[in-house]
């Protein structure tokens, strides 16, 4: 049985308190559907939405707000969800409006908002939030040396719908805060939530709760922080919840796009491109987009894989977790980062490791190497998959004009001609597109993805290989270099 199963099946298992259950409505698991949002690193949301369609069966949908997806799944699948290589966050949907009709004046706006709480049908989202609450509660327990805690009696949707109908809905004097982000153009990230809180109970029987607003557009009467205190206020009459910032159990989502609205509830604390790394340093790339780089290869069992400039290994790292039947190797020419490397590949064997198994081996290693001078065969790699220097955090620009033109010929030399496959990822635009121009003989581009990395605009590119021997070539240039001597007369 597969862990996706076990974990599958410990799901279907779970009570949410005492001998209570999901509520009735939702008690087929078979045939209990919810909506799904998740999103993705910007750029790759095809990618994203053809994992999900291979990996899931479900149709997917993208949205026009970047960095976005949206797709229907049973309630019993939730932990495959979760296994997901191309997310970073997921919700769940209480509701989407397409074409919200937001008022002129920042008065009516909010007020619109505010009404909006008790009308939204939360029952399917909650008891989802509740399902995969408990998934995250058992798989705790289920790790090596988990302390276990305190029993603690658990909130149920059922329970705070009987407190409501008893007690009356009165706004408390402290009113909900919302936490929000606002910019025209771009989207922004919620911090992570802080360790150490206990997810879906709270002290006394009351869940926490807070509001995150997301707005894209201009033309919004109100601010991110005025939507998402309004309408928390809202949600607080509404449940009867208590509104905490930061030791919070449900995190209600609130994502504004001009005049489109999803409403939501978060199912991940953290961003899940943190599942790899333990051991970061300053440009550590985030793993949901080394999948997405390494999915455009189209990888092959038995490939041998390489990433020459790797940091902290996240291509390499990702890789072998997704690819186990190629082989990859990593290397930098900075002692440091191959050490980084190496650590972060002996958490992954720890983390593969379970006490009844035999020792893993993971098809990976880390080297310490010359991008200009690699210690590799001619021809003897499939793919090279790497985050070349932006020049801004790592080297400079004006050292990318000699380094570029460098890594493009010998990734040629040791990338099998006519079929070899390179997928690489830069910000300095200009220089790479002088060094591909350059190497045109050698490397042909197939295809460009454009990301967001950080606020910075940034290309993905697909290379092949072209049938050119580039070994003929470092032979002219080597005779160039040291002509030979003319002969002497006698």
């Amino acid at each position: 049985m597969s862990q996706v199963d076990e974990v599958t099946g410990a799901l279907l298992e779970v009570t949410l308190a005492g001998t209570s259950t999901v509520p009735s409505a939702d008690a087929n698991l078979e045939d209990a559907h919810v909506t799904i949002g998740a999103t993705v690193p910007t750029g790759f949301e095809f990618t994203a939405a053809a994992e999900v369609e291979e990996k899931l069966g479900c149709p997917c949908k993208i949205s026009k707000d970047r960095g976005k997806i949206y797709f229907d799944i049973k309630k019993d699948r939730l932990a495959q969800v979760h296994r997901l290589r191309s997310v970073d966050n997921l919700f769940v949907i209480v509701k989407e409006f397409s074409d919200f009709p937001f008022k002129e004046t920042k008065e009516d706006a909010l007020k619109d908002l505010g009404d909006l709480a008790e009308k939204l049908p939360w029952e399917s989202a909650l008891s989802a939030w509740e399902l995969n609450n408990s998934l995250k509660k058992r798989k705790k327990r289920k790790k090596p040396g988990y302390p276990g805690k305190e029993k603690k009696q658990p909130v149920t949707v059922n329970k705070i719908s009987e407190e409501m109908q008893d007690s009356p809905k009165t706004l408390p004097s402290s009113v909900a805060e919302g936490q929000g982000t606002q910019n025209p153009d771009k989207e922004a990230d919620t911090p992570p939530d802080s360790e150490g809180k206990d997810n879906g109970t709270a002290s006394g029987n009351v869940l926490k709760f807070r509001v995150t607003c997301n707005r894209a557009g201009d033309k919004h009467s109100f601010t991110s922080n005025d939507a998402a205190r309004d309408f928390g206020g809202a949600v607080q009459e509404h449940f009867q919840w208590k509104a905490d910032m930061t030791n919070f159990d449900v995190e209600v989502l609130l994502n504004i796009s001009y005049n489109e609205m999803v409403v939501g509830i978060a199912l991940t604390e953290e961003s899940l491109h943190r599942r790899n790394i333990t051991h970061f340093g300053p440009t550590t790339l985030r793993s949901t987009l080394a999948y997405g780089m390494l999915r455009l290869c189209d990888l092959q069992p038995s490939d041998v894989i390489i990433d020459p400039m790797c940091g902290t290994g996240a291509i390499p790292i990702e890789g072998v977790s997704e690819w186990p039947g190629s082989f990859f190797l990593a290397g930098d020419n900075n002692k440091q980062a191959v050490n980084r490397t190496g650590s972060n590949i002996q958490s992954l064997l720890r983390k593969h490791q379970s006490p009844e198994s035999a020792p893993s081996n993971l098809r990976i290693d880390a080297v310490h190497w010359d991008i200009s001078s690699l210690p590799l065969r001619d021809g003897s790699v499939d793919v090279i998959v790497t985050d070349m220097p932006f020049g801004k955090r790592m080297g400079s620009k004006k050292k990318n004009w000699d380094l570029y033109p460098a890594c493009l010929r010998e990734m040629s030399r040791v990338c099998r001609a006519g079929t070899g496959r390179a997928v690489l990822l830069t910000h300095d635009r200009k220089c790479f597109i002088k060094a591909l121009a350059k190497a045109g003989h050698l490397w042909r581009k197939v295809h460009t993805v454009w990301v967001n990395i950080g606020g910075l605009h940034a290309g993905v590119y697909l290379l092949k290989r072209t049938s050119f021997d580039s070994t003929k070539e470092t032979q002219r240039e080597s005779q160039l270099a040291d002509p030979a001597p003319c002969p002497k007369d006698e």
